[in-house]
Formats: C-alpha cells, structure tokens, sequence
C-alpha cells in the first residue's frame, strides 16, 4: 500500500495542498499583482497538461509502463522525449508554479523547488539507474543528446 503513495501525483497533491493552504489561511497580504498572475498560472498549468499528454501518448506508443517504479520494456527517446528526459516530471513542477500564482500563494513559491528535489531523488535519478542498466549504450547516447530536465 504505502509503494502506491510513493508515486508523483501524491507528491505533487501534497504540495498543491499545502500552497492552497498556505494561500488561504496565511496570505501575510502578500500577492503576485493581478490578472497576469492568473493568466500565467493558467498556461503553466494547461502547458503541463499538454506535457502530460504527449509524454503519455509515447509510452503507449511504446507499450511501456508509466509508473516510476516498475522497469520499462523500451526506451522512449521519441516526441515530447527528444525535448527532455522527464516531461512528466517538468508538467508536474509546471502545474505547482501555476497553482501557486493563480492562489497567489507567495509563500508557497519555496514548494516548487522542494518539490524538484524530491522529484529528482525519488523517481529522477533511480529511473534513469535503471535505464542505465537495462539499455545501457542506448541510453547513454540518449542521455547524451538531451537534458534531464529542459
């Protein structure tokens, strides 16, 4: 039970929780200024969304797994995955970010980081271990030719 809370998504709602909290019950009269706030917080979160959804259509075009701790049958290096090693990863730090301005949780800003940290410890660094064992010269071409992160 306890290996299903260790997932991405888990770790991505307890920071969008711990902002919305933040935003609500102690704002400090801190604000980002407005509407251009809203509309950026509103792009990050659709542009992680899209992210989502493109890095999803190369695992299945693939016939891969996309949960983090299971070993993959193939090496995704195509679409969204010739732009970044982690797009799911990157939609996830993105969608934080524009929660964050559109609740105008200032405080919460120090979560994005945070978040990236454990996102890297976690899931970053072991999957790519992983990888690293079971494609070994693929994968090191691949990590190669594009960044971890962006």
């Amino acid at each position: 039970m306890l290996k299903w809370l260790d997932l991405p998504p888990v770790w991505l709602a307890g920071a969008l929780a711990l902002a919305w909290a933040q935003a609500r019950h102690l704002p400090l009269g801190l604000s980002f200024g407005g509407a251009w706030a809203d509309l950026a917080g509103g792009l990050l979160v659709g542009g992680g969304l899209v992210l989502i959804a493109l890095a999803a259509a190369e695992f299945r075009r693939a016939r891969t797994t996309i949960v983090p701790h299971q070993d993959a049958s193939a090496l995704v290096t195509g679409g969204i995955y010739s732009r970044t090693r982690n797009p799911i990863y990157l939609a996830d730090l993105m969608i934080l970010a524009g929660m964050i301005l559109y609740w105008d949780a200032v405080l919460a800003l120090v979560l994005v980081p945070l978040l990236l940290w454990v996102l890297e410890r976690r899931f970053v660094i072991p999957e790519e271990n992983r990888l690293r064992r079971s494609f070994r010269a693929d994968f090191a071409r691949y990590a190669q030719k594009v960044r971890r992160w962006i």
